[in-house]
């Protein structure tokens, strides 16, 4: 493996906003997720990935999401009840053209019908790509 592949996942992680001493709740992990990922993810952070049934606050969520999972609105609102105030989701989805793709308009539908917007879109790892969602900046007067 080339030294540009070993970083990928680490680059990914600090890419879609993680930083040390978050805790992540993690949703929709099935096999097919980036396992690279995640570690990095946890790496980054210093704490392990919680999972669907934690009860405390999260400082950001993480999603992974296929198009035959359901509902991405449930799922995005599902994400929000631990999440601590000003903290952000990352929905990732099959890169286009691979098994389970969804379209860039679902998850802005989803993220508007949930009460919030998306804050951009990168390559989260070779075949997945991560989605900001955050809550919208209030305006002041």
């Amino acid at each position: 493996m080339s030294t540009s592949a070993q970083t990928a996942p680490q680059s990914g992680a600090g890419r879609l906003g993680f930083t040390a001493g978050q805790v992540i709740q993690e949703f929709g992990y099935d096999t097919d997720v980036d396992d690279d990922l995640r570690f990095a993810i946890e790496d980054l952070t210093g704490t392990e990935l919680e999972d669907e049934d934690y009860g405390d606050v999260a400082d950001a969520v993480l999603i992974w999401w296929r198009e035959d999972d359901g509902d991405l609105v449930d799922g995005v609102v599902d994400a929000l009840t631990n999440l601590a105030e000003g903290a952000f989701i990352v929905v990732l989805t099959p890169k286009a053209g691979r098994t389970g793709h969804v379209q860039a308009s679902d998850i802005e539908e989803a993220a508007t019908t949930a009460g919030l917007h998306t804050s951009g879109t990168v390559n989260a790892c070779d075949d997945w790509t991560g989605t900001r969602l955050v809550a919208p900046k209030s305006v002041r007067r």
